[in-house]
């Protein structure tokens, strides 16, 4: 991985590049159904991809890349593809930190460890903590991640610490958040070609753009990642403000 964007022939260099890149990560089971496969197969090599996926964010230059792995709804989902999903998370954990430390990569979890079990759990602290110092790419995990549960935990966030209501404010709130600290993301990326954030950073992405593409996430690979990234560039980003203005 290199510390700065690599233009090539192919990829040549963008006028802006998306600080923060959040990615719905779509597909899974419908790749693997199209091919006579189980479910997770199809999320067995969606997380081969995600390998792809972080390197070319690091070539392109994106800074932070956050990525939907299981929501708080996926608990109802089928309990071999639950128990699959946890069981992927942990070889990922055991296998790829260590070299995604190697190469820089900064890992953060998103949501809530409650329901995780409590060896995964100590897994996702001992990774978060091994790379907390590392500075190529933030990595947002969200597991166990819902945007309601996240503005819940909030509010009971600033009611703990006694925060007074007329000091509440955006930025006050967005202290609170699982991603404080960060910028909001200023692209949400969603393959599959469904139409919906599904819970995903419903409070950060109030102005982010969103792209979204037929394509499978398991071949959702560095071209499609370039596309999203010069579809962002034709973008008007307004604000809400009119165009001169903003």
């Amino acid at each position: 991985m290199s510390n700065n964007p690599q233009p090539s022939d192919k990829y040549p260099a963008l006028p802006r590049v998306p600080r923060h890149v959040g990615i719905i990560m779509d597909g899974n089971g419908r790749w693997a159904r199209r091919r006579g496969l189980p479910r997770v197969a199809g999320h067995r090599e969606g997380t081969e991809n995600l390998r792809r996926i972080l390197r070319a964010a690091v070539e392109f230059g994106i800074e932070i890349l956050t990525i939907y792995a299981f929501s708080t709804e996926n608990w109802g989902r089928p309990e071999e593809e639950v128990q699959g999903l946890l069981s992927i998370l942990q070889t990922v954990i055991e296998e790829e930190v260590p070299k995604l430390h190697e190469e820089g990569v900064r890992l953060r979890h998103l949501g809530r460890l409650e329901r995780i079990p409590r060896d995964l759990q100590g897994k996702i602290q001992d990774a978060i903590e091994m790379t907390q110092d590392n500075d190529r790419l933030t990595v947002n995990v969200a597991f166990n991640y819902g945007g309601r549960a996240e503005i819940v935990d909030a509010i009971r966030s600033l009611m703990a610490e006694g925060v007074a209501p007329e000091v509440v404010d955006d930025a006050v709130v967005s202290a609170h958040l699982y991603t404080a600290g960060q910028p909001d993301p200023d692209l949400i990326i969603r393959t599959s070609g469904e139409m919906r954030l599904s819970n995903f950073l419903i409070w950060q992405a109030a102005y982010a753009e969103f792209y979204t593409t037929p394509t499978l996430w398991p071949d959702f690979g560095k071209d499609e990642l370039y596309k999203a990234l010069r579809d962002f560039n034709e973008r008007d980003r307004r604000f809400g403000l009119v165009p001169d203005a903003s």
